[in-house]
């Protein structure tokens, strides 16, 4: 049990470091799925296909919440079951995920054919862009099950200690997804259903991977038939943790589904491709602060589920400033070049680089504070405290965000709903500033006798 060993005596900043280069090289090509689809489909197919695929994302966010519930959940309590020097829990947790694994991706696949076009129109999609979503939504709804368990099962394998693995899980199908676009668009000429074919084929060989390891000597915990039966009080414990992610991303869904119509509104059908490049850049800065609450998360479970605080301290200290380094970073870089980080979508809409460079430059004048904010409410996640984390994921995409979409374009049209995102991210990061205070202190000489989830 070398990872044992090294999750509870190795030095934090070296071991933080270990897992960050995998875990962020694992989100980075993760999110090129998404991303490399826009690209392709944007300069082959054209850009009203980019809004039609864009008003797909909020669909693709509610199947990737499913997959942070079970999956997030799973590892955190992995994590912590290793912690106690539980591996026999910890086996029955991951066989557990695996049954609800299935049942959700059931129900995903069963309502969204049934609900298909109500939804498409919900999130915006209007006559002139729903073919391209349509065609899209087709394809990705057979390979709901490949996309939920792919996410969730490779988190447990970063969450067991096993990071590297991880990354090699996302590199390939992330990879098969880059080779496979390009031959579908263009030499099949498939548009977007090609990309969606790229993206199903690809999951579906993560799944392989990923099955593959838990059967395999590489892992600290194995995949075992007996342990794949429903216990609800593992269940309950899976769900309570993984709910904080998922409201989160939830939300997110809803609040892009939001932005679609206030954006076809104000700013017309190219308004809502401006949003999905806006996304896309969104996406991999904010995969990279992922990338360390993921280094973090097993340091800052096991040790909590061990009763050592100082580890948990020093984990979070690093985690803290790592992710605020990486967001001010980015946000320089964007307000240095976001002529060339544009283009790279599309070259050939004029009307779409316009709304896209004012919505970008604006979207991330406060981002300094992002990466404090995402890891600082990540603690709660972490350390298996379930109704403060789920407060604050949801505190800037639906109590903070979605008021201001209602309330600044009505003055300040398109601008307006750009601006307020950085009026949101500011709010939300004082609020987070205030709980992450009242934790520090607690942590001190907190009595860690029992990991209780509230």
């Amino acid at each position: 049990m070398d990872k044992i060993k090294e999750l509870s005596e190795a030095r934090i900043g070296p071991l933080m470091l270990k897992y960050f280069i995998p875990s962020f090289i694992g989100v980075f090509v993760n999110a090129l799925y998404n991303i490399v689809d826009r690209i392709f489909i944007g300069q082959g197919v054209g850009a009203e296909a980019l809004s039609g695929v864009s008003v797909i994302f909020p669909i693709m966010l509610i199947m990737m919440a499913f997959g942070m519930l079970i999956g997030i959940g799973t590892g955190v309590m992995v994590s912590i079951n290793l912690g106690k020097k539980d591996k026999n829990r910890a086996e029955k947790t991951l066989g557990n995920s695996v049954i609800l694994i299935l049942i959700v991706s059931a129900l995903i696949m069963i309502i969204g054919f049934a609900l298909k076009r109500t939804i498409l129109e919900s999130f915006g999609a209007t006559e002139e862009i729903i073919g391209y979503a349509n065609d899209y939504l087709n394809i990705i709804l057979w390979g709901v099950v490949f996309q939920v368990a792919g996410f969730s099962l490779n988190n447990v394998i970063r969450a067991e200690g096993n990071a590297k693995i991880a990354m090699y899980s996302m590199i390939i199908s992330a990879g098969t997804n880059l080779i496979l676009d390009p031959i579908f668009i263009f030499v099949f000429d498939m548009g977007v259903k090609g990309a969606a074919y790229a993206t199903v084929i690809s999951m579906f060989i993560l799944l392989i991977w990923v099955v593959l390891h838990f059967r395999s000597h590489r892992s600290v915990i194995k995949l075992k038939k007996e342990y794949m039966s429903i216990d609800f009080s593992i269940v309950k414990d899976i769900v309570a943790i993984g709910m904080a992610p998922f409201s989160m991303q939830i939300a997110n869904s809803v609040v892009q589904g939001l932005l679609n119509k206030k954006l076809i509104t104000y700013g017309g059908d190219l308004a809502a491709g401006a949003m999905g490049i806006i996304n896309s850049v969104i996406t991999l800065v904010i995969m990279a602060i992922v990338a360390v609450n993921m280094a973090s998360q097993p340091i800052i479970g096991f040790n909590f589920g061990a009763k050592n605080s100082g580890r948990v301290k020093e984990a979070l200290r690093i985690a803290l400033i790592a992710a605020t380094i990486i967001s001010t970073s980015a946000a320089f870089i964007i307000e240095l070049m976001p002529h060339f980080i544009i283009r790279l979508f599309n070259n050939s809409s004029d009307v779409l680089y316009q709304i896209t460079h004012l919505g970008l430059r604006t979207v991330v004048i406060v981002w300094p504070v992002i990466g404090f904010q995402v890891v600082a409410g990540s603690l709660f996640q972490s350390i298996g405290k379930a109704k403060i984390a789920m407060f604050l994921s949801l505190l800037r995409q639906v109590i903070v965000l979605i008021p201001l979409l209602y309330i600044l374009p009505g003055f300040m049209g398109l601008k307006g709903i750009w601006t307020a995102f950085p009026l949101a991210d500011f709010t939300s990061a004082v609020i987070v500033a205030i709980f992450l205070w009242r934790e520090w202190r607690k942590l001190g000489d907190l009595e860690l006798a029992v990991v209780k989830v509230k």
